[in-house]
C-alpha cells in the first residue's frame, strides 16, 4: 500500500500541471478581461490609461510568459494578487476555507447518516411501504435543482414557520454556537440532499446482494440476531462500493457549495468564486479552480485506499 501511495503521489504531478495548464488557458480564452469592467461604464477612458492598468496586471504580456510566471510563483505558494480587491489569492482562500470545510463537512455527515440508514432499512424491507417511500424520495432529490430546494426550505423553515435563519453565520448581536448551529442547518441540508438520494440507492442495492450471500445465511443459521447479522456482517461488505463512491463524491461537495452558499450567504469560498466571476478576477478565479482540482485528485486517492483497506482482497503492491 505505501508503494502504491507513493506512487500515485508522484503520477499527481504531471497530472497537476496538466490541469493549470488547461485551468489558465480556459479563463484566458474568457471573453473580456480585468479592464472589461472599466470599459463598461459610459464614460470615456483614454486607451493609454487602459494599457497601463493591463501593464500594471501583468495581463498585457503573452499567455505562456503570464502562465511560467504564475506556475513560477505558484510553486513557491504564491498565487497572485486578486484583480478586485489587491490582497495575496492564498490569504483570501485561507480566510474563506473554514467555512466551506464546515458546510461540507456538515452535509458529508449529514448525507452519510441519512443515507445508509434509508438504504439499510429499504433493502431489509424490500418493497415494503418504507421501502417504496424512500425509492421515491430518492429520485425527487435526485432530479430536484438545488436552488429550487433551497428557495423552498427558505420559504417554509425561515419565512413561514420562522423557525430557523435564511441566511448568514450567525445572528447579529448573538455569537453562541447555537445560533451558529442553526444557521448551518438548511444550507447544510440543501447541498446533501443529491448525495442521501444517491448514497442510500447504491447501498440498498449493495446491501440486497449481500443479504442474499452464502455467508449471511450461515450467520442466521448459527443463531445470531437479525441486528448483528444485518449491521455486523452484511453492512460491512455492503459497504466497499458505497463508500469509494462517497469519497469520489467529496469533491463534488466543494463545486456544490457555490450555488449554496452564494443563495444562503454563506462567507465560504463558493461564494467568492462567484464574485470573482463577475468581476473578472482571474488570480482569484485560477486559485480556487486549483483548489478544486487538487480535491478532485486528492479524493481519487483516498477512495483507491478507502477501498483497498475495507476489502482484503485488493492488493496494490
Amino acid at each position: 500500500m505505501t508503494t502504491y501511495i507513493v506512487r500515485r503521489l508522484l503520477q499527481m504531478i504531471p497530472l497537476m500541471l496538466g490541469i493549470t495548464v488547461v485551468l489558465f488557458g480556459v479563463i484566458q480564452a474568457a471573453p473580456g478581461g480585468p479592464e472589461a469592467a472599466l470599459l463598461e461604464s459610459d464614460r470615456f477612458i483614454d486607451p493609454a490609461v487602459i494599457e497601463a492598468y493591463r501593464a500594471r496586471l501583468g495581463v498585457d504580456q503573452p499567455v505562456p510568459v503570464q502562465y511560467a510566471r504564475w506556475l513560477g510563483a505558484a510553486v513557491r505558494g504564491d498565487l497572485g494578487v486578486s484583480f478586485s480587491t489587491t490582497r495575496p489569492v492564498t490569504e483570501m482562500i485561507v480566510e474563506r476555507l473554514p467555512a466551506t470545510l464546515e458546510l461540507m463537512g456538515a452535509s458529508f455527515l449529514m448525507a452519510a447518516v441519512l443515507a445508509f440508514l434509508l438504504g439499510v432499512f429499504s433493502a431489509v424491507r424490500q418493497y415494503s411501504a418504507f421501502d417504496h417511500v424512500g425509492t421515491g424520495l430518492s429520485f425527487l432529490g435526485i432530479a430536484m435543482p438545488v436552488f429550487w430546494f433551497a428557495l423552498i426550505l427558505q420559504l417554509v423553515f425561515g419565512v413561514w414557520l420562522g423557525w430557523l435563519p435564511v441566511a448568514g453565520t450567525a445572528t447579529i448581536g448573538a455569537s453562541s454556537l447555537g445560533d451558529h448551529l442553526l444557521h448551518l442547518i438548511l444550507p447544510a441540508s440543501v447541498l446533501s440532499l443529491r448525495y442521501v438520494a444517491g448514497w442510500s440507492r447504491y447501498l440498498r442495492s449493495s446491501m440486497l446482494e449481500i443479504l442474499r450471500a452464502d455467508f449471511v445465511r450461515t450467520a442466521r443459521a448459527k443463531g445470531l440476531s437479525e441486528g448483528v447479522v444485518v449491521w455486523g456482517h452484511a453492512l460491512r461488505n455492503a459497504m466497499i462500493p458505497v463508500v469509494s463512491v462517497m469519497a469520489l463524491n467529496l469533491a463534488g461537495l466543494f463545486s456544490g457549495a457555490v450555488i449554496t452558499e452564494t443563495i444562503f450567504a454563506w462567507p465560504g469560498i463558493g461564494r467568492m468564486f462567484v464574485q470573482a466571476m463577475f468581476s473578472r478576477d482571474y488570480p482569484l478565479l485560477m486559485g480556487i479552480l486549483l483548489l478544486g482540482s487538487s480535491m478532485v485528485v486528492v479524493f481519487n486517492l483516498l477512495a483507491d485506499i478507502v477501498y483497498g483497506l475495507l476489502d482484503p482482497r485488493i492488493r496494490y503492491d
